[in-house]
């Protein structure tokens, strides 16, 4: 059977951008979970878009499929062979981006926060509600990885019993060396005064807001550590945004009250790239970190029982079978191929008749994370414990 073809554009040819046509690269690493053969659907760049031509020029030299590279994001828009488009801009320009593309009919995965601001946020999700008939999704790839996909299913299954507390985080430490120069990160004007939050938060949330556990108030600890850094002159200019933060909050399940503690760091020595989660409960516990990235630690426990915990590696058993033996390790590129899968079969088959049960993050997930986050902000400028509000 010939696989169902999905004409897809780029806006914005950076990092992501190549990891994502790396992913489209290698499309037959996958097999459809159903049937074991390959997937029926499969994604082709045909168009890339960024302002600097020389971002560009890597697409065209590495795809046949590229037929239109442009500094202009409404040609793909335009263009009728383009059935979606993924799109990873600066925070600054996700409203105007986002909403066009939506508009233009396209289907979009784009990266996160989904808007600079609540402001921008819901000016985004005021236009999706407008085009129902739009797939629009949000990049977070690290819930596909094998022990993360395992631990969700842990928690929708109540493995847990009562939840006694919740720690998940996302640390690197590549903004470490005062010397790195300014880029658009540190610039609130871009970035947006969320910071890391706004970078790093939706990767932490993904897991919490998809089982139900949505905070109910926030404390919140952020830290600007370097305030200056070497402009496009070598010349010091001001790093405005915050470079690590840490949130207490109380969240719910199933009625019950619990601690859960969000950490999202650029300035953390020693972690080079590390997401992690920590669930601890009445029944059954587990750990995981990607600076451990096989292995899980669980703790069963039983009324009267030893408290004991298990270790376990775990190879590559992802929800879309690779062509990876199992004993062999899962990676980052894995669980963008992974997310990829997950959009593309949500975008042909609807969420309902998808391969496999577990879809990217939505862009009520990442609402969500906009009141999280700007809640945040309130509590640090009064030094208060703020409530978060969802509508």
């Amino acid at each position: 059977m010939t696989a169902r073809t999905i004409n897809f554009g780029v806006i914005g040819c950076g990092l992501m951008g190549r990891e994502f046509a790396s992913a489209a690269a290698r499309w037959a690493h996958l097999a459809d979970p159903k049937t074991g053969k390959t997937l029926p659907f499969a994604p082709r760049i045909t168009a890339v878009c960024d302002t600097n031509p020389a971002m560009m020029s890597w697409f065209t030299e590495n795809f046949n499929s590229v037929s239109v590279a442009t500094d202009d994001y409404q040609a793909l828009l335009s263009d009728p062979s383009i059935e979606a488009i993924y799109c990873a801009v600066p925070h600054n320009l996700h409203a105007s981006l986002y909403t066009d593309i939506v508009r233009a009919g396209k289907h979009l995965l784009g990266e996160k926060p989904f808007g600079i601001d609540l402001a921008a946020n819901t000016a985004i999700n005021t236009v999706l509600a407008k085009h129902p008939d739009v797939l629009v999704r949000c990049s977070s790839e690290f819930p596909f990885f094998p022990i993360p996909t395992r631990i969700i299913q842990w928690i929708q299954a109540g493995r847990f019993g009562r939840i006694i507390e919740v720690e998940a985080g996302f640390w690197h430490s590549s903004d470490l060396d005062p010397n790195k120069p300014i880029n658009w990160k540190r610039m609130i004007d871009l970035n947006g005064e969320y910071g890391c939050l706004g970078d790093l938060g939706m990767h932490v949330m993904h897991i919490p807001f998809r089982v139900g556990w949505n905070p109910q108030n926030v404390r919140a600890l952020l830290s600007n550590i370097i305030t200056e850094r070497p402009g496009p002159d070598g010349k010091p200019v001001p790093c405005e945004t915050w470079d690590n933060a840490i949130l207490a909050c109380e969240a719910t399940a199933d009625g019950d009250v619990f601690p859960m503690t969000i950490s999202t760091k650029r300035i953390a020595p020693g972690e080079m790239n590390t997401w992690f989660i920590r669930v601890m409960g009445t029944e059954f516990s587990a750990e995981y970190s990607t600076k451990d990235y096989k292995r899980v630690k669980t703790l069963p426990y039983q009324p009267g029982g030893a408290q004991a915990w298990h270790v376990e590696d775990v190879g590559y058993k992802s929800v879309y079978p690779a062509i990876t033996g199992g004993i062999f390790e899962f990676g980052f590129s894995d669980g963008i191929l992974q997310m990829w899968a997950a959009f593309c079969d949500e975008l042909v088959n609807g969420r309902d008749g998808m391969q496999q049960p577990f879809y990217c993050a939505t862009p009520s997930e990442a609402e969500h994370s906009h009141h999280l986050f700007t809640a945040a902000l309130e509590s640090q400028k009064t030094g208060q414990v703020v409530p978060v509000s969802w509508h």
